[in-house]
């Protein structure tokens, strides 16, 4: 854990519970950007004349691909600029384009905002990772990491339920307007209390070689492109279940009532073990939870998979196990990204944005066409996740040569030493 006294520049850092607390307040931008509006997909479709149930389905994918596209952008100009300047920009973009989601009269235009709302909240993806990057290593950047995604991750809990309860007093363009309060809110927070944590050594300019040699150098390490492939693959599953639990909830098992419910069991253990991974990545190394995790993963949605294939699966049933898979998807998330950001240090803005197109967009891909084969069972989406799970580990088996589960750990290694850029 990082000394709350710890000083950046001419400021300190604020305590630990609050630097914790903000960045994961800045993650979770995007998860109530995204589960909130969970509930409202039949109203917005009503509104908006869309009957195609599978087509509404964009306005939770369409934020995704716009999450993705923009992230070799925010990295670049972190780099160059600093991380405070640039994640106050992206920030205030996501406000504006929440608000114009609010008060769009058309599904088109309420698509196309969700993207630009998507690319301007892919600031906060980017800076969160690179900040923590700028301040810790190896398995202290690993709990870091899982505190704040601990955060993070309570927030599906809580998202549909607020959605919900807007949707109770309020039109369904009342979500967007609160995301918008709350965007506004982050901003100021973030710009009053977070100094500027970019080494001044690491400060890149900001022009194509610069930029070509931080994204070859994300691609040629093996650790990161290796580790980078396996999260698309996780991520993948995750935003598979994103796209279709509000259908596989209302049109399979018949239990619209039960949305905020399902999301509260499946994504609980989710927060559980984030905490729990906090506790013990460092007692036992990245590579051994983290691949733990991976394993767990692909052995829990492949058994899924084939049992719904064979039973009648109750609700209750499916819940449960989405809870165990979630869970196992909570140990590959934080330590797969930090195994993946291990060596980027002199390049984190830009290694961090490279990843995250990759993952985000590739995720997105993967999702969208899972959600897209709803078929009014959950077994197509049970299959999609059982696939996302054995091609990460495959590919994790692929990064590591063979190797699961060892733990390599040497001492430090000045990041100077592990990537050199030439002058």
């Amino acid at each position: 854990m990082f000394d709350p006294a710890l000083q950046i520049g001419k400021r300190r850092l604020p305590g630990t519970r609050e630097t914790v607390a903000l960045l994961a307040g800045l993650m979770a931008l995007n998860a109530f950007a995204i589960d909130a509006m969970i509930p409202a997909l039949p109203a917005i479709g009503e509104e908006l004349g869309v009957a195609d149930e599978n087509r509404r389905q964009l306005v939770v994918v369409a934020y995704f691909f716009g999450f993705g596209a923009t992230q070799l952008i925010w990295g670049p100009l972190a780099d160059r600029f600093g991380r405070k300047p640039v994640l106050a920009a992206g920030v205030l973009l996501y406000t504006f384009f929440a608000l114009l989601c609010g008060l769009a009269g058309s599904f088109t235009l309420l698509i196309a905002s969700r993207v630009a709302m998507g690319a301007s909240a892919a600031v906060t993806r980017v800076l969160v990772v690179t900040m923590v990057r700028d301040l810790f290593d190896g398995e202290a950047m690993a709990r870091i990491m899982s505190l704040v995604f601990m955060t993070f991750m309570v927030v599906p809990v809580l998202a549909p339920s607020v959605g919900q309860l807007i949707l109770l007093f309020a039109p369904w363009r009342w979500i967007f307007l609160v995301l918008g309060f709350y965007g506004l809110a982050m901003l100021l927070w973030s710009w009053l209390r977070l100094p500027e944590t970019l080494h001044p050594e690491y400060r890149r300019a900001l022009n194509w070689n610069e930029i070509s040699e931080g994204v070859r150098g994300t691609l040629t390490d093996r650790q990161s492109f290796g580790y980078t492939l396996a999260l698309t693959a996780v991520f993948g599953g995750l935003t598979a279940y994103i796209a279709s639990i509000q259908q596989i909830v209302f049109d399979t098992f018949r239990a619209p009532d039960a949305i905020a419910l399902v999301f509260g069991v499946i994504a609980a253990p989710m927060a559980l073990a984030s905490w729990l991974n906090s506790r013990i990545v460092e007692r036992f190394g990245l590579r051994r939870v983290g691949h733990t995790g991976v394993i767990a993963f692909t052995l829990i949605t492949t058994a899924h998979a084939l049992l719904a294939a064979t039973i009648n699966e109750p609700l209750w049933l499916f819940s449960l196990i989405q809870s165990a898979a979630m869970a196992s998807f909570a140990f590959c998330s934080s330590n797969l990204s930090t195994l993946a950001m291990e060596h980027m240090a002199p390049i984190a803005g830009t290694a961090s944005s490279v990843q995250g197109v990759i993952g985000t967009i590739g995720g997105a891909g993967i999702g969208l066409a899972i959600g897209q084969s709803f078929d009014g069972t959950q077994l197509p989406f049970l299959i999609g996740i059982a696939i996302c799970g054995a091609t990460a580990f495959v590919l994790t088996l692929i990064t590591e040569r063979g190797r699961l589960m060892h733990d390599p750990r040497q001492p430090a290694v000045l990041p100077e030493e592990m990537i050199r850029f030439p002058d």
